[in-house]
């Protein structure tokens, strides 16, 4: 069971970058996934969340109407789209997976079973 996360970079204030998510060693059918991420000197926040069939989407309040999860489980991927970037948005991005029968977001960090290595977001002004 992996999880990869990928497309960090350096962007300037105001622009966007997607991240992607891609599974491997299981289906993510039966996952439901969150981003979280983790600036230095802070502890790691959740993002944004999505349920097994992406019928239910949650976000953090400090990247509502800018980040936009999506999925697309035949590709065994998950997205986050970041629009309007700020400096504060600088972090580590991770994507993580958990086990669910339900279609339900899991918004808990601790409720995670699976974690994939980070890939660096860099906000420049």
């Amino acid at each position: 069971v992996q999880l990869q996360a990928f497309g960090g970079g350096l962007v300037q204030a105001g622009g966007s970058r997607r991240l992607s998510c891609a599974a491997s060693g299981f289906t993510v059918d039966y996952f439901a996934i969150g981003w979280f991420r983790q600036a230095p000197g802070k502890e790691r926040e959740g993002v944004a969340y999505i349920s097994r069939r992406g019928s239910s989407t949650y976000y953090a309040d400090s990247v509502r109407g800018r980040f936009t999860i999506s999925r697309d489980n035949a590709k065994n991927e998950i997205y986050l789209q970041m629009n309007s970037l700020k400096l504060e948005d600088t972090a580590v991005y991770y994507c993580a997976a958990r086990a669910i029968l339900k279609d339900t977001v899991v918004t808990e960090i601790g409720g995670y079973e699976y974690w994939g290595q980070g890939t660096q977001v860099t906000v420049s002004s």
